[in-house]
């Protein structure tokens, strides 16, 4: 068992509530104490956070702590963000990489879990998270390095030859070398990491890729990467899979399961035939094979069968390619016949009533939100507050992640205060907020407003004020009922823009009408 008084250093992502917030909310309903640095000094989008501090704030109090989980881009750039925007040296990123080394000498009984992502590529020219030149190239870059890596491989068509051609001719040199002078840097700090497992500095690593593509930049620093990972034989203690800001959950649960000598069995019961070989919209591989990693990395195995198992995963695939959440009210064959979500359910409740088992949902339909009809299902059969877990946003991963991680602690603390409240934070904000409000906000209110929704009129503005009126109306009608009701006691726009949300809530059980 996790003994008393155990205490864990947690070096967030950044400072937005999914990295911030998620996994300490887990935490408080364990017997982990988890100790965070100050929010102040984790920075803000595009402004580093005071590494500085940071690295003092760890440096110090690891000589009480147990272990750490620390997101390296952090303490090497300053969050996720400032990873891709930071104008550091390999020898400066070197440096601080090395810091960890002289940590573990100094406090040799620290368990260090550490992430650390692969700069990631995107597909769009926004520079809402990219360096400001994305605006303009940032498609561009993309297809740069999609097409030269196709045609590494002999596979390039002549129409994306001619594509790169006209990309050569227009890209700016100078733009272009920025970009893969940064790229060439953290992949540097990423090997340095990977010798720091070798060296059995860190124990324990996950290598995290958002906005995955089969080929490209990312795709080829993978492959060095996952070469790497081979030649230094650490397969076993560094993962790589599609994932980013639900890793700090993950790795928590993997503490908790280790402290315990626990490795818990997940059966996962997919509503789609083919719902295991759908490749999830940002990622690069089929879902059924990030699932596995995802479970392994908290510390679980798939189990052969439901009746040895400790979890069952109910995981609502689409049927053939994912949409995005804020399309599901048009019809698609994928959604509406390709797969069997009254089944998914009724085979949940079946297990849980019958059969006594821990029944948990991955919400996995959409991309960016939850599948309004399963939450419509689940709350009729009187579910939703009696899941081991639940989560629907943003990309698979970040939904695998978020949910095996609260489902393998419901296992082992049950049904606690924090356990609910956390169930009402995902249904506040991955259905009411992602796939109701947000869609409704993007789609006219937020310009009637006078705004657009990458510029608000800050985190506690009159937008802030509108979302959290609507998510109240939308609790009503897809969540609250006789099981309890979502109470909203805060809400506001971390990065001033609509695409996340920030919220306080809490699990009321009074009897509803």
């Amino acid at each position: 068992m996790v003994k008393p008084n155990t205490r864990v250093l947690f070096v967030p992502l950044d400072e937005r509530p999914c990295n911030y917030e998620f996994p300490y909310l887990l935490a408080q309903g364990t017997d982990l104490q988890m100790e965070r640095p100050p929010l102040e000094w984790m920075g803000q989008k595009k402004t580093p956070g005071d590494t500085t501090r940071l690295w003092a704030w760890l440096e110090e109090r690891a000589a009480a702590a147990d272990g750490a989980i620390i997101a390296m881009d952090t303490l090497l750039y300053g969050g996720i963000v400032p990873s891709r925007l930071h104008e550091m040296t390999s020898e400066q990123v070197r440096g601080r990489v090395n810091r960890l080394r002289r940590l573990k000498q100094l406090y040799p009984q620290l368990t260090l879990y550490a992430f650390q992502l692969i700069m990631r590529c995107p597909q769009y020219s926004l520079a809402d998270e990219e360096p400001d030149y994305y605006a303009d190239w940032g498609r561009e870059i993309f297809r740069k390095g999609f097409i030269e890596h196709r045609q590494e491989l002999g596979i390039a068509i002549s129409e994306e030859v001619l594509e790169l051609t006209d990309i050569n001719q227009r890209l700016p040199v100078e733009i272009l070398g920025d970009y893969l002078g940064r790229r060439r840097v953290n992949l540097e700090a990423n090997e340095a990491a990977l010798e720091l497992v070798a060296e059995g500095v860190i124990d324990f690593m996950v290598i995290p890729q958002d906005d995955s593509a089969p080929y490209g930049y990312t795709a080829k620093d993978q492959q060095q990467l996952r070469s790497r990972i081979s030649e230094l034989a650490l397969d076993l203690n560094v993962y790589m899979y599609p994932g980013a800001d639900e890793v700090g959950c993950t790795l928590l649960a993997r503490w908790v399961n280790q402290a315990n000598q626990a490795v818990p069995l997940i059966y996962p019961r997919l509503s789609a035939l083919q719902g295991a070989f759908v490749v999830p919209l940002f990622e690069d591989r089929y879902f059924y094979e990030t699932l596995k990693y995802q479970i392994m990395a908290a510390g679980g195995l798939i189990a052969s069968s439901a009746a040895e198992a400790d979890l069952i995963l109910l995981a609502n695939t689409p049927g053939d390619t994912m949409a995005e959440a804020s399309s599901q009210q048009c019809a698609m064959a994928g959604y509406d016949v390709h797969r069997n979500v009254v089944e998914l359910v009724e085979y949940g409740a079946h297990m849980l009533h019958y059969e006594g088992k821990n029944i948990a949902v991955a919400d996995v339909g959409y991309a960016n939100g939850a599948d309004l009809k399963l939450l419509r299902l689940l709350k009729q059969k009187g579910l939703l507050f009696k899941l081991a877990g639940y989560a629907g946003w943003n990309t698979s991963s970040n939904t695998l992640g978020t949910v095996i991680a609260q489902s393998m602690l419901y296992t082992r603390y049950g049904p606690t205060i924090e356990h609910l409240d956390f169930l009402a934070l995902r249904y506040a904000e991955d259905a009411c907020y992602c796939a109701v409000v947000r869609t409704a906000m993007n789609n006219g209110i937020v310009e009637q407003m006078g705004f657009n929704k990458f510029m608000l009129d800050g985190q506690r503005g009159s937008v802030a004020a509108v979302i959290r009126e609507r998510l109240e109306r939308a609790l009503e009608e897809y969540v609250n009922g006789p099981e309890g009701c979502v109470k909203i006691t805060d809400c506001y726009m971390p990065w001033n823009r609509t695409f996340e949300v920030g919220l306080t809530v809490r699990h009321d059980a009074e009897e509803r009408g």
